[in-house]
């Protein structure tokens, strides 16, 4: 039952939660995505989310199958990790932290690590309305070679996943307003 639910939450929750998810510009040697997703999470309560990816991110997008894996180190140099008992696999690398605002990593994650490509994951934080504005934005740089444009389609449902994922069931639709109460 579990694996069936599974699906049509996710589904739910993809169409309530995310705003907008593009695939900004793709082409073979690189390419451009953006997620924008609402929570009614304050800032500083989606940080605290944010910065604990195995709570949120999908163990179908791990190496070892799970989330618990997953570790981050939330400063300059600080890594996103997965670790197991058979290997482990570093994710992505901050570059630049602001405190319950903005995270910029180096981050090739799961195929793109051995393309030999530049991978920068900006996730940024903001105050909106009732709670917080989620944006991810990722570009991707390399050679005519790496075929980016096919890959692009596959790290955008990653990404559209992640960001359906850590907004959960604190998803709001912008310009929604709470209910006035009697």
């Amino acid at each position: 039952m579990k694996s069936l639910l599974t699906p049509f939450v996710l589904a739910t929750l993809s169409a309530t939660s995310i705003a907008n998810a593009e695939i900004v510009q793709s082409a073979p040697d690189h390419f451009t995505l953006r997620h924008e997703g609402y929570s009614t999470l304050s800032p500083d309560q989606m940080w605290d989310r944010l910065i604990d990816p195995a709570s949120w991110w999908h163990p179908d997008h791990t190496y070892s199958g799970k989330s618990e894996n997953l570790s981050f180190d939330p400063k300059a140099g600080g890594l996103w990790q997965e670790n197991w008992d058979k290997g482990s696999v570093t994710h992505g690398e901050v570059l630049i932290i602001l405190d319950g605002q903005k995270i910029v990593m180096d981050a090739p994650f799961g195929p793109l690590s051995e393309l030999a490509v530049q991978t920068v994951w900006t996730i940024t934080l903001s105050a909106h309305e009732t709670g917080t504005k989620v944006v991810f934005a990722e570009i991707v740089n390399g050679s005519l070679q790496s075929d980016l444009e096919d890959m692009a389609k596959a790290v955008d449902f990653v990404k559209t996943e992640a960001m359906t994922r850590l907004i959960g069931d604190t998803a709001m639709m912008p310009m929604e307003k709470p209910e006035a109460s009697d």
